[in-house]
């Protein structure tokens, strides 16, 4: 039997802060989860900015993000949304957005640098929840993340087993691809910005060429991908509160990304380990 594991990035790799701006009421959101801040709303969009973090805090801090963006031309990627909306559209909001300042983002980095300042390897990605319904930039946001204890030599195991691992993350690729190098992940292996839409398409795609697909997540994004999988994985070594969908669609819920090496082993011996399409059975909190 062969068999193939699919990791979102953020709270299932790498231990994960992020930071919100509140750009309406000026008001600093730290330890939030974007994910689910974008989903509280079907008008929210997370984007993702490829912007140099030190880059960026040289810039001042009264200008407008908007100008910032086009005067360095700098693109998006589209992380999660509700609604479909095109990149045009998204794009017309962004660079014309009058409200946002580059002081708005800045005030994240320097947030996330802060709690972020002992750990030796930390990727840090940066972006924005628009709002189309109000036609602007609502959230700044910052995150920073470093690998859990284990996540390497998870990796390093599932490897020796002849287990392929794959990152499918609504974050940059640039920063997946660093910390993919440093776990051991081959690049060509690494799907960045990837929309929940995309995560389960890859899921789907990996489904015709492995007999069993699991998918390991951590947040709402990762539900899609997750009812595509074999097998769903919920981790909950992030601590925070998540929806009790996630609860309901996962087989397992570990509490250390190492738990899903004994998971896999028990798959490739052909013990259930209830994958949904022969067993039905799933373990719950």
């Amino acid at each position: 039997m062969s068999a193939a594991v699919v990791f979102d990035s953020a709270g299932t790799l790498l231990s994960t802060y992020r930071v919100a701006k509140d750009i309406c009421h000026k008001k600093l959101l730290p330890g939030i989860e974007t994910t689910t801040l974008t989903y509280s709303s079907p008008d929210r969009i997370l984007i993702v900015l490829p912007v140099h973090s030190r880059d960026l805090m040289t810039a001042p801090s009264e200008s407008l993000l908007s100008d910032y963006l086009v005067k360095h031309e700098i693109g998006f990627g589209i992380s999660c949304m509700r609604k479909i909306t095109t990149s045009e559209e998204i794009g017309d909001i962004l660079y014309t957005d009058r409200r946002c300042t580059t002081g708005d983002l800045q005030e994240c980095i320097r947030n996330v640098w802060s709690v972020c300042k002992e750990e030796t390897m930390m990727t840090l990605n940066s972006g924005a929840i628009l709002n189309m319904a109000r036609n602007g930039i609502e959230f700044t946001v910052t995150a920073g993340g470093w690998p859990f204890e284990g996540a390497k030599e998870t990796i390093s195991a599932l490897h020796r087993m002849g287990v392929p691992t794959f990152i499918a993350s609504g974050d940059r690729v640039a920063k997946l691809e660093k910390m993919a190098d440093h776990l051991g992940i081959p690049r060509d292996r690494v799907y960045g910005v990837a929309t929940p839409t995309v995560k389960a398409q890859i899921v789907t795609d990996l489904r015709r060429e492995y007999d069993k697909v699991l998918m390991i997540g951590d947040g709402i994004n990762d539900l899609l991908a997750m009812q595509n999988a074999d097998v769903a994985i919920l981790t909950i070594q992030q601590p925070g509160e998540r929806p009790e969908a996630l609860y309901k669609e996962a087989d397992h819920v570990i509490r250390c990304v190492s738990e899903v090496v004994p998971i896999v082993k028990e798959l490739l011996a052909g013990q259930c380990i209830c994958d949904r399409d022969t067993c039905g059975a799933s373990y719950k909190r």
